[in-house]
């Protein structure tokens, strides 16, 4: 758009490098540049160009973009129309982005997260091939006595090549998990926040490390109540006439993410009857929230 209010649409394919050469252009011409756009994925490679040519990005939740819509009519012109006119107005609703390391950090955990979720899926097929042949030793099937029992047992061909290459699988991932621990342990020792984090019992460096990534900056919240719903602790209430009802977090939602690394002191994780108390379960569903928002 010009400084004399005038604006032309065009149409730039970023297949071909039509989108890049328009914005190196205006780098060129030594032209001020912002642009708004709504959150969406994979638009890493458009962040990185603006940032490189020194243009300001401003992302937009698309909620508020949505809602601020009067036409019912929505096209990807009409979005961009309505985009332009939000800025033009001040009313944009910009939201908070993470900075590249930040988000490469985050890629950390969540890789390290998919190879356990892997390791977890292998090590239950290997448990269902021992309760198979009547043996059910739980995790005494992963120590070097049941291992040995474990490739003992006599199985027909195809169940036998199963259970050796899942055997290799299992031994592949666990150097990898512990390289991708060992990491996250670093990681969260170069920051005081986290450390402070894991003062606090059952906050581990996996915890503390993805909560402080996923609230970037604190004083985007105005109280800690919004951090608490941001992180989808708040229990969600429904209403309608005189009837109202709030879904909780259910400590079902809880997937063992207890692991010794996150809480050294098991008996801590533990209440009187061997199941694991209140506050830990909140932990442990906050923690697989912040995970799942780090991906």
């Amino acid at each position: 758009m010009e400084e004399t209010g005038e604006y032309v649409e065009q149409e730039l394919n970023h297949s071909d490098g039509e989108a890049e050469r328009f914005y190196r252009k205006l780098k060129e011409k030594g032209v001020s540049v912002r642009v708004g756009m709504e959150a969406t994925g994979h638009a890493r490679w458009f962040e990185r160009l603006l940032a490189e040519l020194g243009f300001e990005l401003w992302i937009g939740d698309p909620a508020e973009i949505k809602a601020k819509r009067v036409r019912k009519k929505k096209t990807d012109r009409e979005d961009a129309r309505l985009m332009l006119k939000l800025l033009l107005e001040n009313r944009f609703p910009r939201i908070w982005v993470p900075s590249p390391e930040n988000r490469d950090l985050r890629q950390l955990l969540w890789h390290r997260h998919r190879l356990v979720q892997m390791r977890t899926r292998i090590m239950n097929q290997l448990q269902a091939v021992a309760m198979n042949e009547g043996y059910r030793w739980k995790k005494k099937l992963f120590n070097a006595k049941g291992r040995g029992l474990l490739e003992k047992l006599p199985l027909a061909p195809w169940a036998s090549r199963r259970r050796k290459e899942l055997l290799e699988l299992l031994d592949q991932l666990d150097p990898k998990i512990a390289e991708l621990t060992a990491a996250v342990e670093q990681e969260a020792k170069k920051r005081p926040e986290v450390v402070q984090l894991m003062t606090h019992p059952g906050v581990g460096a996996i915890t503390g490390l993805a909560y402080v990534l996923v609230i970037g900056t604190p004083g985007r919240f105005p109280c800690g109540k919004q951090i608490g719903s941001y992180t989808g602790l708040i229990a969600a209430l429904f209403a309608g006439g005189s009837i109202a009802s709030s879904r909780t977090v259910q400590p079902r939602l809880a997937t063992s993410v207890c692991t010794p690394e996150d809480a050294p002191g098991k008996k801590n994780c533990q209440s009187g009857h061997g199941q694991k108390t209140r506050c830990t379960v909140v932990l442990d569903v906050a923690k697989q929230l912040a995970i799942f928002a780090v991906g």
